[in-house]
């Protein structure tokens, strides 16, 4: 049946006109499905090249008190360690195209370290925090000043030694005068323009001729803290849009303490920034949770768009004690995605990862402070496997994931479905 098929074929491309090679009969007669090309030219169907997507990562404000310098504290060796501290979220971090969070420290060397009110951290948090998976660190907030500008230059050296990006902070002019001050980073294939400001340094001042260490968006940021500094971050907007980056986000310190709604100056500074340019706005500040929107706003250039918010992420790690609120947070995850044809960047998913900042107090120190995924710890207490969770911490992380669901909506925690 087979060869009759063949023969059928070659007849009636004799009969028809069609000019076929020796090799091409050939090959029909063993393969009488083969595809022969007449001499009738078509036009190729072309390929779409595939989008390009990437995961950026984001997390809250990583602290260090007092009882964390004690947990990080490595007797034998009079050296500080913290890698225990970012706990289960190594694990994710590690996946991500790109991750960033809010230093809310000063790194200022040793060895008079100190918390509260005026923070001084030794060089392991920011090595853990690279450790982790963090690539980029805002510096720009309200403890920026804690150790003088001397702290603030030395923490950018270390950061810079490590290997790890920052934006909010700046060593000379010339530095912050670079871009704007802007940092952009190559995420997956994808550019991001990153921006970093804090409302104020907690009453202290700069002088006039070190303004440019630290971004600030108000102008009178050591007083009422309700003069927004228009001039200012309406021309590093500019700058960053003339960087033709893919994306800009902005980080940024804001809003009121403890508190899990958004006050209307948060409001109105995101709707500015995203009328300015901005796609992506991060905050932090609050020390609590506070919930992510999208919205629809119309641009200074007349065109509409989509912005994406993030009102308050709540500490990462901390010592603050307050339950849930203050031991509750999570680690964002955006899928951008840019289509190649037209080159154009979206938001195309947003999920989020709930986790809690674990106190063991009775045990020693290394193990004393560990951040934990909720899910992970609930589900291994249930199978009677859990390493680090007794009845008493299990009972709170379910209230702490009851209350990280209120405030950030569950249908963003993909991980509990």
């Amino acid at each position: 049946m087979k060869k009759m098929t063949a023969l059928l074929l070659v007849l009636l491309f004799v009969l028809s006109g069609c000019a076929t090679s020796q090799s091409e009969l050939e090959e029909m007669q063993t393969n009488p499905y083969v595809t022969v090309e007449s001499d009738t030219t078509t036009e190729e169907a072309t390929t779409e090249p595939p989008p390009i997507v990437a995961h950026l990562m984001a997390g809250g404000d990583i602290m260090s008190h007092i009882p964390q310098i004690n947990d990080a504290y490595v007797s034998s060796t009079g050296t500080y360690d913290y890698n225990h501290m970012f706990g289960d979220a190594k694990k994710q971090l590690k996946k991500a195209d790109y991750a960033i969070a809010n230093l809310e420290t000063v790194l200022n060397g040793g060895p008079n370290y100190s918390g509260f009110p005026c923070f001084n951290s030794p060089d392991a948090l920011a090595e853990a925090a690279k450790n982790a998976g963090f690539d980029l660190l805002g510096t720009a907030n309200n403890h920026t000043r804690d150790q003088g500008v001397d702290g603030i230059f030395r923490t950018l050296d270390v950061l810079d030694s490590l290997g790890l990006a920052h934006v909010g902070t700046y060593r000379s002019q010339e530095e912050r005068d670079t871009n704007s001050g802007i940092y952009v980073a190559n995420i997956g294939g994808i550019s991001v323009a990153f921006l970093c400001y804090t409302y104020g340094l907690n009453g202290f001042k700069l002088n006039d001729d070190q303004r440019f260490a630290v971004n600030i968006f108000n102008k009178d940021y050591a007083t009422t803290l309700s003069d927004f500094d228009y001039d200012t971050v309406d021309a590093d907007m500019a700058a960053a849009r003339a960087l033709g980056a893919d994306m800009i986000a902005v980080m940024i310190h804001w809003g009121v303490e403890y508190q899990n709604t958004p006050n209307d100056y948060q409001r109105s500074i995101a709707d500015h920034l995203f009328k300015e340019g901005a796609d992506l706005i991060f905050g932090g500040h609050p020390h609590v949770l506070q919930p992510y929107e999208t919205v629809t706003v119309t641009d200074n250039q007349g065109k509409e768009k989509k912005g994406f918010v993030i009102y308050s992420f709540g500490n990462f790690i901390s010592n603050q004690q307050q339950e849930p609120s203050t031991k509750t947070t999570i680690i964002l995850d955006l899928e951008l995605t840019k289509d190649r044809k037209t080159g154009k960047t979206t938001l195309t998913d947003i999920r989020y990862t709930p986790y809690y900042m674990l106190h063991r107090d009775d045990l020693p120190a290394g193990s004393r402070r560990m951040l934990v995924n909720m899910h992970t710890a609930i589900k291994e207490y249930e199978k009677g496997t859990a390493k680090y969770v007794g009845p008493n911490s299990y009972q709170k992380i379910k209230t702490a994931l009851e209350y990280c669901h209120k405030i950030m909506g569950e249908e963003g925690d993909k991980t509990s479905k």
